[in-house]
């Protein structure tokens, strides 16, 4: 038996999410709704602007939140990050270990740097924009694999993200490499548009020729493809992955589990934050799989998880609610 349901693969960014007006965005020159990677100084003044706006904090990045979902639900999990020897990177590095996910942090390997941060801005109709400086997490590499535990892992989980810089974007490959040679499943997250639209042909790269599982929402799907709509985008997911799920928000998702497509709906709630909903998805999937749950049962806990997640501010729900979803996903 394997040691790690799931071993993931992404940026290490403490996320400060702040609820603010539209006009901000506005004002700042923000695109609405998107993941932009900024520089310190603009940073910075980003930090300064929203002082004035309560934040809260939390270990985040995509494949974090995704990975720390698993280990809530139960999983064995593993996650390779890098943060550096400051504050900020200390705070991240325990978070990890108290939300139960092993990982290759340690007081002792840790970099002189800054920590990466995100900048999270959620407007009154609930979508999420995302101002990100990674920091020491742009360096990300080879060295922060740990190959015994890819090995040693049902799942490798690589988050999209990491396209943009050409020594993760390595990584990725590195680790997706390790998994196909042990004969562990791997999966990979398409994680924004931008992404897509700037960086289509590194996640063609990551994802290889024999992708296990690929996690897309529908805007992502249509840009990777040069498509429109669900049915165009399922006919070019089956030539990107054996296996897939593209998530449709409010009207639930599309899945397709090697044979058959599946219309999982997702139940009806009031959003105010849909921060986190495709990670916390991702994660619910990836336990319900490693725990012997089939397409469509893992389809329809991922959405009642996500669905709870989007009715509450933040990225993640406490440990408590997520276990109550287990028991509610074996029953």
């Amino acid at each position: 038996m394997k040691k790690y349901h799931v071993y993931g693969v992404g940026n290490a960014l403490v996320d400060f999410e702040y609820s603010v007006a539209e006009d901000l965005l506005a004002q700042q020159a923000i695109d609405k709704g998107l993941m932009t990677l900024i520089d310190e100084e603009r940073h910075n003044a980003l930090v300064s602007t929203l002082s004035a706006y309560e934040s809260k904090k939390a270990s985040g990045g995509s494949a974090a939140n995704t990975i720390i979902a698993a280990a809530q639900l139960g999983a064995n999990t593993f996650y390779s990050c890098k943060v550096a020897n400051d504050e900020t990177g200390t705070f991240y590095m325990n978070d990890l270990a108290d939300c139960g996910v092993d990982s290759n942090l340690s007081m002792d390997n840790r970099e002189d740097g800054t920590t990466g941060k995100c900048l999270v801005m959620i407007t009154p109709d609930a979508d999420r924009t995302m101002n990100t400086f990674l920091g020491i997490t742009s360096q990300f590499s080879d060295k922060e694999l740990d190959l015994s535990a890819i090995e040693n892992s049902q799942f490798v989980y690589i988050e999209g993200y990491l396209v943009a810089e050409n020594g993760a974007r390595a990584a990725a490959v590195t680790a997706s490499k390790a998994a196909k040679a042990a004969g562990v499943q791997t999966a990979l997250t398409l994680s924004d548009p931008n992404m897509v639209q700037f960086f289509k042909d590194g996640l063609l790269e990551m994802a290889g020729d024999d992708l296990d599982l690929a996690f897309s929402n529908l805007a992502e799907a249509e840009l990777m493809f040069d498509c429109t709509g669900i049915d165009a985008c399922v006919k070019g997911m089956k030539q990107f992955a054996r296996k897939f799920a593209i998530t449709l928000g409010a009207e639930g998702a599309v899945l397709y589990d090697g044979s058959d497509t599946l219309q999982i709906p997702s139940p009806q709630v009031q959003a105010i934050d849909t921060n986190g909903a495709g990670d916390m998805y991702a994660g619910t999937f990836l336990y319900a799989l490693s725990h012997d749950m089939d397409f469509k049962a893992a389809g329809e806990l991922a959405a009642r998880t996500s669905a709870h997640l989007v009715t509450q501010y933040g990225p993640r729900l406490d440990t408590k609610t997520m276990q109550s979803f287990q028991v509610a996903g074996k029953s």
